[in-house]
């Protein structure tokens, strides 16, 4: 984009931007979604693009009024800037990357080279009647798209290995680890530690389940699994064995998006060498450090 067309946005973005009364009484500049993308294709811009030139001004996207007490405008443009990936867009997944395309995640990165089947339908938030037989990482980003235009979103539908992880991880302010296995999610701590890139685990089975955020010099997911080396047989896996219902990846993929959203903007206390468990069907929340051991 050219000074001049940078000029010209910035001008429309003052004369687009309308005064309110926020829920509170409080006045507050803001964007609305129709004259954003109207001015995205005058400007031959991104809707991402005009989003983070309107909040570099002071003004709020109108999608983001109600996120503005607790996160200030300065923090909702750093999200902006931002670059997550998500591996895996199942049960975990496909709760995680909705989450964050409402919170205003710059840029999502999904992958998963597994398609949607019928036994997905009790429990993943992609999973429709129409999306059977279709890819979940394709079907991910268009709900992106359909839920936060402002979003960019690119889908990978390949499984992550070593001979693809560092080039799609590389340049991400947070990987979401939303596997099914311990051997690829060794796989996924070890790329993300040679980059220098903090990982956020999340597993579960049943009503329980467990997250942990993992920096790249702490020990991380050897803390959970030991070395893990050896793939185990799927029928004897705790999901496979105690199932997984709905409620369960939809509160762990919140615990997580979460995490995400204090590593980027460097506030709240992380999971950091602590596992928080939960029980969903006791009602028991615990948390274990392993910062002695």
């Amino acid at each position: 984009m050219s000074s001049g067309t940078k000029h010209t946005m910035e001008e429309l973005l003052r004369r687009k931007a309308k005064k309110i009364t926020d829920p509170a009484g409080r006045e507050v500049r803001i964007l609305e979604d129709a004259e954003a993308t109207a001015l995205a294709h005058h400007c031959r811009s991104s809707l991402h693009a005009v989003y983070e030139k309107a909040m570099a001004l002071g003004i709020c996207p109108f999608r983001y009024l109600r996120n503005r007490d607790i996160v200030s405008i300065e923090e909702q443009l750093r999200l902006a800037k931002s670059r997550v990936v998500v591996i895996g867009a199942g049960g975990l997944g496909g709760h995680v990357v909705l989450l964050l395309a409402r919170m205003g995640i710059g840029h999502l990165i999904v992958v998963d080279y597994d398609r949607f089947d019928e036994t997905n339908l009790n429990r993943q938030a992609l999973s429709t009647s129409a999306s059977l037989g279709r890819s979940k990482s394709q079907t991910a980003v268009e709900a992106i798209g359909a839920i936060n235009p402002g979003v960019e979103a690119t889908p990978y539908e390949i499984k992550l290995d070593a001979t693809n992880a560092f080039q799609i991880l590389d340049g991400a302010d947070a990987v979401v680890d939303a596997l099914d296995n311990v051997p690829d999610r060794l796989l996924l701590e070890k790329a993300t530690k040679k980059l220098g890139i903090p990982l956020v685990h999340g597993a579960l089975a049943g009503f329980e389940g467990q997250v942990m955020t993992i920096f790249p010099e702490d020990p991380g997911l050897r803390y959970l699994y030991g070395k893990g080396g050896s793939r185990i047989d799927k029928s004897k896996s705790p999901e496979s064995v105690m199932g997984v219902p709905t409620f369960t990846p939809a509160l762990i993929a919140t615990l997580q998006a979460m995490e995400v959203l204090k590593i980027i903007l460097g506030r709240g206390r992380i999971f950091r060498n602590a596992m928080l468990y939960v029980d969903m069907e006791t009602g028991r929340i615990s948390e274990f450090s392993f910062e002695n051991r």
